[in-house]
């Protein structure tokens, strides 16, 4: 358990510069921008494209090296834990879930993002959860339904639709 929470670390606090490094370009329609400009706030007052995920990238990185000290200090549970990281049945739930979720990600290409997650949800809720069919079928469902006002409609960011495209086209014709 001990190397599992410095490892883990580790891991998210590289991604955390990643994530500050990228957010840090400049946008594509400025590309003469200086990296880092976009992270401020801009002439108008209003805060840059990479400013959220900057200001987030560093707030995750300083929860890291918090998590790095508290490692060495040894002052959490699991840094002083000679426990397993995973047992047999840690190790089932995690092969489980992520081949869900690696299911997932394979059928959005196919079935587009909120087909996929509607089957990702059924799998989850009703086969690993193991709730009744009412339960599964409105939350599997009802968020698709929200994601996709909120993604496509009211932010107008158009996830993948893959082959049920032709579904959501009176949509379009109806909300935009």
């Amino acid at each position: 358990m001990r190397r599992a929470e410095i490892i883990t670390a580790f891991i998210l606090g590289l991604f955390s510069v990643y994530l500050m490094w990228k957010s840090g370009e400049p946008p594509a329609w400025n590309p003469d921008a200086a990296r880092f400009d976009n992270i401020g706030y801009d002439d108008t007052g209003a805060p840059g494209s990479g400013f959220w995920p900057f200001w987030l990238g560093v707030i995750m990185l300083a929860s890291c090296v918090w998590t790095g000290i508290n490692w060495a200090l040894r002052r959490t549970p699991a840094s002083v834990s000679t426990a397993p990281f995973l047992d047999s049945y840690g190790w089932k739930m995690l092969l489980t879930v992520g081949g869900g979720l690696i299911g997932f990600l394979l059928v959005i290409e196919f079935l587009g993002f909120y087909a996929g997650m509607l089957a990702f949800l059924v799998y989850y809720i009703r086969f690993i959860g193991r709730h009744c069919w009412a339960v599964t079928l409105s939350i599997a469902t009802a968020v698709p339904v929200v994601c996709f006002f909120f993604f496509d409609i009211a932010m107008r960011i158009v996830l993948p639709k893959g082959y049920s495209e032709p579904l959501f086209i009176p949509l379009y014709d109806i909300f935009l």
